[in-house]
């Protein structure tokens, strides 16, 4: 029997590690501009951030679309490189 791997491209990724990975590619006010939200343009902290994203799926949608579309600077970078088979 083969195995079944999940299809989810981010199990197993927290939200804290989207968000941390993003803002030390972007910084806070590029992160704002690509992705208007309060919590990222009106003093901004990962925890405040985490907050809104967990109660606010559209945000948490766009955070993670971003995310998965980021081209990181070196495949050792990448978050998502471990991810993939």
């Amino acid at each position: 029997m083969s195995k079944l791997h999940n299809q989810d491209p981010l199990h197993g990724v927290t939200l804290k590690v989207i968000v941390t990975q993003l803002v030390e590619e972007y910084g806070w006010e590029n992160l704002g501009s690509r992705i208007t939200i309060k919590c990222f343009t009106n003093d901004p902290s990962i925890s405040s951030s985490l907050k809104f994203l967990r109660k606010t799926p559209w945000a948490r949608e766009k955070v993670e679309a971003l995310y998965l579309n980021t081209q990181w600077s070196s495949d050792k970078d990448n978050p998502y490189n471990k991810f993939k088979s």
